[in-house]
């Protein structure tokens, strides 16, 4: 591939001068300066294409704002009433799928994408390649494909539509020419000029595939068998809106056939539901075919900078590639360890990577924000959450923007857009993947905060997003903190950064050309360091905006605790809910209190004091080290004065009670996990034994199928909306077996009993995830405790993906404490 060729060369050009050891904090030189610029070019071009509406079954569009997006839609169209519900566009929940996704995806080459369409009758495959060269992020194929399932009608007759749509202002794409007056016999192709990717040409071939047959009178306007054009002129804030455009257009077509023949001398439904053949100028350009039975057809795109046209047996070609490519990567970065070794779990973690990655996506607009700054947002009263309501009440939020994020999403179906504290966790798999990846989507979020620090929990871009949102969780407020789950990433590339080294890169003895990408911010040190450097501002700002508005008062209640700085309150409670905290619903001190304090929040911010002193000391910041180090120390002390209760055996939030006394709420579960879910104590730490009691009590937290969010023994267990009281979740489960691992592999009175539960712990959860997905096609939101169903979000494949990763780790079962592995 040339852009991998140039940067291989321009790597041994370069690798002496930028050969780094120990002293990694000097100034960067012209080199690497050099170094930087063209890898982030190459990064860019790399990544420019995608399947990148990750809400639409198959979209794809650049990382550009207002630039060409396409879309797919199909239905089958054997009867006149069904269509409106049929039609195929916007993933959605019950819809009639028995599971969807992407079986083999790389975000750099492409991949394979099955539906099962169950509702349709019909199997519907996106196989999706890039293919670099020329300045605008190479060209791009696809091949959509359609076999009927096993109950399908002999004679199923299917509609498929792909559109093309033009965003900019200028920007062209135009059809080379009209066909003969109902359709084209053949391939259909658009030329366009645009200012952001040039000259391109796109081509959607003729296909392969038989198609229903009409006697009607009107067949001498509506040919079957050939493909039909509707080009149209759309304001452009509405042209994500394709699915009600297309209706509109059919809608018109039966119109005229009811008045042409009269609703009693109708055409067949694949007739009627035809698109006259009417192409043109215009920003949105809709491509129909109607077959019967299985059909294949690829959509071609040239840029015009590549100097070469793609044809479709350079499709077939790089499906070949990357599938072979993807499955034997697949195996070196993800190979499932015992117990899990058998085909099913590697055919297992291809597709849940394979769709955490195919949730990526490009997301550009305006976000709704209440900057008011309302006095009564400093939530300092006794009945507070009153107050804030009433604030909320005078509606007194505005657009803001535009702005763009590339980050990837939870579910396609249900929450298609950024979620701040979703984020790290889906990028802990990405990153052993693809680290280069994973460093673009960490900048794209630190490109969003404001001059304060503060980046939205929901990053809600555009109308498009925010038609999936109900308008009362569209409003973010720059008071408003999430979990900094970034700072799980970020340690984790830091400490592939200390093992390299300047010498060799982590996990393989050589380094592929077409691997360079994917990696090079570890293979060449200098360029994580100067990542590090650049990003290390705005990470130190969002510290110090945690410390302003997410403290908590020591101060004012006498408490004792070993530091007077450290203690911190989640803003944004209501009696019900902390939702900044992720946790929602999970039992928190009734009534609420401006004098809580949070144990939850206090190990997120121990955990971002460790790793940004370990970044200032990277970057060579000796005394942001120091300030972050006494600030760690000081909450190390304080979870232990203001939190750990004796007498229940775990970490517990504090609140004040009748008599203005600190007192502790203990609701075991999740929260009475957290400073040993980050890592925060020794392994000769007695609160340690105890929280691995609670952990494998199974009266209490631990169940077949993971550890509970509360604790079978809590009055609030399986209460209310039991969104965060008693399912198992996967993304505290997975830091609970990372950190059983880190404890059994580390000297330590604990180091057995951590060791047993994180064997057991890994199968369960594994068990779990495995099962369900085989019985249903999905991975879910949660997993239901006492059966292991998945329940709530389908098609949930963000931090469920985890399940990757924990098959990747260590089978501990022979586990004697003799040795000490690396951990992973």
């Amino acid at each position: 591939m040339a852009f991998t060729s140039q940067l291989t060369a321009l790597l041994s050009f370069l690798y002496i001068s930028l050969f780094v050891a120990s002293s990694v904090c000097e100034a960067p030189v012209e080199g690497e300066g050099i170094l930087n610029a063209e890898i982030g070019r190459l990064n860019n071009q790399s990544l420019l294409w995608g399947p990148y509406r990750p809400n639409l079954y198959f979209g794809v569009r650049p990382r550009i704002p207002k630039s060409i997006t396409t879309g797919l839609l199909w239905s089958k169209v054997d009867n006149y009433v069904d269509v409106q519900n049929s039609f195929r566009y916007t993933c959605e929940q019950n819809e009639g799928m028995a599971g969807y996704g992407w079986d083999e995806y790389d975000t750099r080459k492409g991949g394979v994408q099955h539906i099962h369409d169950a509702g349709n009758k019909i199997d519907i495959t996106t196989e999706f390649v890039k293919i670099p060269g020329g300045g605008h992020g190479g060209s791009w194929a696809a091949r959509i494909r359609g076999e009927p399932r096993a109950d399908a009608p002999p004679e199923l007759k299917t509609t498929v539509l792909f559109y093309v749509a033009s965003e900019a202002l200028g920007d062209t794409v135009e059809i080379v020419n009209s066909g003969d007056p109902n359709g084209f016999e053949g391939d259909v192709t658009f030329m366009g000029k645009s200012q952001s990717l040039g000259d391109f040409k796109l081509v959607i071939t003729k296909g392969e595939g038989e198609h229903p047959t009409s006697n009607h009178a009107i067949s001498n306007k509506r040919e079957l068998d050939k493909t039909t054009v509707q080009s149209l002129s759309i304001p452009e804030e509405h042209l994500w809106q394709a699915k009600q455009i297309l209706f509109q257009q059919l809608k018109a077509g039966v119109d005229d056939i009811i008045q042409s023949f009269g609703a009693e001398n109708a055409p067949p439904p694949w007739q009627v539901y035809q698109l006259p053949n009417k192409p043109g100028t215009g920003n949105l350009h809709l491509v129909q075919k109607v077959f019967e039975g299985p059909f294949e057809f690829d959509i071609l795109f040239s840029s015009g900078s590549a100097g070469k046209d793609v044809e479709s047996a350079d499709l077939t070609r790089e499906i070949k590639s990357t599938t072979e490519a993807f499955n034997e990567r697949f195996a070196d970065v993800f190979a499932p360890q015992a117990p899990f070794k058998a085909d099913k779990y590697r055919k297992f973690g291809r597709s849940m990577l394979s769709n955490l990655a195919g949730g990526i996506g490009y997301f550009y607009g305006k976000h709704v924000v209440d900057r008011s700054y309302a006095p009564e947002y400093d939530e300092e009263n006794e009945g507070f959450w009153e107050e804030t309501a009433e604030a909320r009440a005078r509606k007194q939020e505005q657009l803001e923007g535009p702005y763009e994020l590339f980050t990837s999403i939870p579910s396609r179906p249900f929450f298609p857009r950024g979620f701040l504290w979703d984020e790290g966790f889906h990028l802990l798999p990405i990153a052993d993947w693809d680290i280069d990846l994973t460093l673009e989507i960490v900048k794209s979020w630190y490109n969003l905060m404001d001059e304060d620090g503060w980046i939205a929990r929901e990053m809600i871009l555009g109308d498009e997003a925010r038609s999936k949102v109900p308008p009362e969780f569209q409003v973010q407020y720059p008071h408003y903190a999430n979990p900094p789950t970034l700072y799980l990433v970020l340690e984790a590339f830091m400490e592939r950064l200390q093992k390299t080294n300047g010498s060799q890169h982590v996990g393989k003895e050589h380094l592929a050309l077409d691997a360079v990408l994917e990696s090079a911010h570890v293979d060449n040190p200098t360029l994580g360091v100067e990542y590090l450097r650049s990003l290390y501002p705005l990470l130190r700002r969002q510290f110090l905006w945690f410390k302003k508005t997410q403290f908590g008062d020591i101060k004012s209640y006498d408490r004792e605790a070993y530091s007077t700085k450290e203690a911190y309150r989640w803003r944004g409670r209501s009696v019900q809910h902390i939702l900044t905290s992720g946790l929602d619903d999970y039992p928190r001190p009734q009534p609420p209190h401006p004098g809580e304090l949070h144990v939850d929040l206090m190990s997120w911010m121990g955990m971002t004091a460790r790793v940004l002193a370990k970044i200032a000391d990277f970057v060579g910041l000796p005394e942001d080290a120091q300030e972050y180090n006494t600030a760690f120390d000081g909450i190390s002390h304080n979870l232990v004065d203001l939190h750990w209760s004796e007498s229940a055996g775990c970490f517990c939030d504090a609140t004040i009670d009748e008599f203005e006394e600190h007192t502790l709420v203990c609701h075991k579960g999740y929260i009475s996990l957290f400073p040993f879910l980050l890592g925060l104590l020794e392994p000769n730490d007695p609160h340690l034994g105890k929280l691995l009691d609670l952990l494998g009590d199974e009266e209490e937290l631990f169940s077949p199928h993971g550890i509970r969010s509360l604790s079978k023994k809590s009055e609030f267990y399986g209460t209310d909306e039991n969104y965060w009281r008693s399912p198992v979740w996967i993304n505290i489960n997975y830091l609970a077996i990372v950190q059983l691992r880190h404890y059994a592999t580390n000297q330590g009175p604990y180091s057995q009993q951590a060791k047993d539960l994180y064997v057991k712990l890994r199968k369960n959860i594994i068990d779990t995830v495995y099962d369900s997905w085989e019985e249903t096609g999905f991975a879910w939101e949660q997993y239901n405790p006492e059966t292991g169903k998945g329940q709530r979000t389908q098609h949930f494949t963000g931090w469920t993906s985890l399940v990757v990763k924990i098959m990747a780790m260590d089978d501990l079962s022979w586990w004697t404490g003799n040795h000490v592995r690396d951990e992973l």
